[in-house]
């Protein structure tokens, strides 16, 4: 699925990219295509404008300034004295041009009244007309000297014009193709960056309610035969039988209510009430709430408490005792007998730091990390039915609301030590 959805993404978002990205693009290409037009239509206009002001003030055209224009201005130049073509014409004269001169004329006369072959139609000054025509720029010229009529023609090929504007359209066109190319990479790279987090969020769901799954059918499978049984029990095994189902049923709600505690941590609706705590009030809390249970299973509880007393500490008293309960009930399953649990607390500088020591087997290196994954045990040695590998999961999410830190390190001579850290001053979580 996340895979058809990663080469839609990418298909629609270049898609859409590219439509904005070619749009500018021939917005740009117009621009610069007319302001091409433009300058060569300006440039030509100034070239006949210099060779109209030279023939007005000539009144001897030599065959080299004739040539000398052409070739610097890259036009074809026809002059013509009363109506007879100069012999400079006669000896550069070419089928195709004369044609082109003609065109010239017919277009003059007919779109714009300046015929150059009715010299009574000549007035004192000049009359020049610039116009188009297919594949040039033209321009006619009646120029009035004092033996008679000068008539001049000038066309402009539009080759150079023409390749400019096809390189410039191939040079866009290779632009786009390549920015499309490139758009399609980054966004193949990029949604699949952000579907990452959406398929592993998805994963770790389907392994949460797999894993949730698995350990809810161990104790309905208890009680199910627990009930089978009481069908055929005496009075006195049913009184047993009974003690079981109400054991697995305890079990089977603090495990609803572990993930309930999960799935309102994942929702974002697990809401804090911060208030001024006295940690080492509630670090005592907790020793007395677990010594008789610690001293049951032959264990010692030691707390060290700072010789100074400590700032309050804005948080959620009620978490912070779960989290502490939650560490405290880990390292008695997990201690052997004649163990050690040290509680204890510190404060440096604004932060305050709780720790939770046991000289119980310990956690390897390699899973101080993943302990803290929903339904995960280190290894066989803490697989105690009682715990179903969320307590360290719901502690990290109560202490990441809190703007604070949890991590694991080696209890000295062995065993594992969890230290946690508290922020001094408490900030809104936007």
């Amino acid at each position: 699925m996340f895979k058809k959805l990663h080469i839609q993404m990418t298909i629609f978002s270049t898609f859409i990219t590219s439509i904005i990205l070619i749009a500018m693009t021939l917005i740009c290409l117009f621009i610069s295509e007319s302001s091409l037009r433009q300058n060569s239509y300006s440039t030509f206009s100034n070239n006949v404008g210099s060779c109209i002001a030279y023939l007005e003030s000539q009144s001897i055209l030599s065959h080299q300034w004739l040539s000398q224009a052409e070739n610097n201005y890259g036009i074809k130049i026809e002059v013509r004295d009363n109506n007879k073509p100069l012999f400079y014409g006669k000896l550069n004269e070419k089928a195709s041009d004369t044609e082109l001169f003609e065109k010239a004329v017919s277009i003059s006369r007919e779109a714009y009244a300046l015929d150059l072959e009715n010299l009574a139609s000549a007035k004192a000054l000049t009359q020049s007309e610039q116009f188009q025509m297919d594949g040039y720029y033209a321009a006619t010229a009646l120029i009035p000297k004092s033996n008679g009529t000068l008539s001049a023609i000038f066309l402009c090929p539009l080759d150079d014009l023409n390749s400019q504007l096809l390189f410039m359209r191939l040079a866009f066109a290779i632009a786009v193709f390549v920015a499309v190319l490139a758009l399609f990479i980054f966004s193949w790279f990029f949604t699949r960056k952000m579907l990452l987090p959406i398929e592993k969020s998805r994963k770790s769901q389907t392994e949460f309610i797999a894993s949730a799954s698995h350990e809810l059918r161990s104790p309905l499978a208890v009680i199910r035969s627990g009930i089978s049984a009481m069908e055929k029990a005496s009075p006195q095994e049913t009184a047993h039988f009974t003690a079981i189902i109400q054991k697995e049923s305890d079990r089977m709600a603090h495990l609803v209510d572990d993930m309930l505690s999960l799935a309102n941590a994942d929702n974002h609706s697990w809401k804090m009430l911060p208030a001024p705590c006295e940690l080492d009030t509630l670090l005592l809390e907790t020793y007395e709430k677990y010594e008789p249970l610690a001293r049951k299973k032959q264990l010692t509880l030691k707390i060290q408490l700072p010789d100074e007393p400590l700032d309050p500490c804005p948080c959620d008293s009620s978490r912070i005792s779960q989290v502490l309960s939650i560490l405290v009930d880990n390292a008695i399953s997990y201690t052997p007998e004649n163990g050690t649990i040290l509680l204890s607390l510190s404060q440096k500088e604004t932060t305050f730091l709780l720790s939770v020591a046991d000289n119980g087997p310990g956690i390897p290196d390699s899973s101080k990390d993943s302990v803290f994954q929903r339904f995960y045990r280190a290894d066989s040695s803490r697989n105690d039915k009682q715990h179903f590998g969320l307590g360290l999961s719901i502690a990290r999410e109560i202490l990441q609301l809190h703007h604070g830190t949890i991590r694991i390190t080696d209890t000295p001579g062995g065993g594992a030590t969890f230290l946690i850290s508290l922020p001094g001053t408490w900030k809104d979580k936007k």
